[in-house]
C-alpha cells in the first residue's frame, strides 16, 4: 500500500502540542490530536490505528475531516435531533414542584399530576408525564 504523506501546518503541530499537554481533554479529543501528530510525524495510517486501538477507516476519516475542517475536527459536529424545549429553569421549577407538597387528597405526586400542575401554572407550555419522569431522574432526588 502506497504511503500516505500527512503534513500538519507548524501552528496546528504548535497547538496540538500544548493541548495535549494541559493534561485534562475528553478521551475523543485526545485521541484525535494524538492521531493527527503520530501522522505527522510519519507513522502510517495502520500504525497510528493500532496505537490507538481504532480501526483503520476511522483514521482516514479524522484525515478527511482534518483536511476539510482543520482543527475544528478535534470536536464532534452537532448532532441532529429535536432541540430542546424546555431550558434549565423550567427544569428547576418543575424539580421544586416535585419537592412541595402534593395536592389535597394525594398522598404524593405522580408524573401524571406533576405534569398537569406544571401546565396549570404555566411554567412550560405542555409536557408529558414521561419528560417530568426524564428532568426527575435527573436530578438526586429521592422521592420516598
Amino acid at each position: 500500500m502506497a504511503k500516505h504523506n500527512f503534513q500538519l501546518t507548524t501552528a496546528d503541530r504548535d497547538q496540538l502540542t500544548v493541548l495535549l499537554h494541559k493534561g485534562v481533554l475528553p478521551a475523543k479529543t485526545f485521541k484525535r490530536a494524538t492521531a493527527l501528530l503520530e501522522l505527522d510525524r510519519g507513522r502510517s495510517r495502520s500504525e497510528t490505528a493500532r496505537t490507538l486501538n481504532m480501526s483503520y477507516p476511522t483514521i482516514t476519516l479524522w484525515i478527511k475531516a482534518y483536511g476539510e475542517r482543520g482543527l475544528e475536527m478535534l470536536a464532534d459536529q452537532p448532532r441532529s435531533g429535536r432541540p430542546n424545549v424546555i431550558d434549565g429553569l423550567q427544569r428547576a421549577r418543575i424539580t421544586a414542584l416535585a419537592c412541595s407538597e402534593p395536592p389535597e387528597g394525594h398522598s404524593r405526586w405522580s408524573l401524571r399530576l406533576l405534569a398537569d400542575k406544571a401546565v396549570e401554572l404555566d411554567l412550560v407550555s405542555g409536557i408529558s408525564h414521561n419528560h417530568v419522569g426524564q428532568i426527575l431522574k435527573k436530578t438526586i432526588s429521592n422521592p420516598t
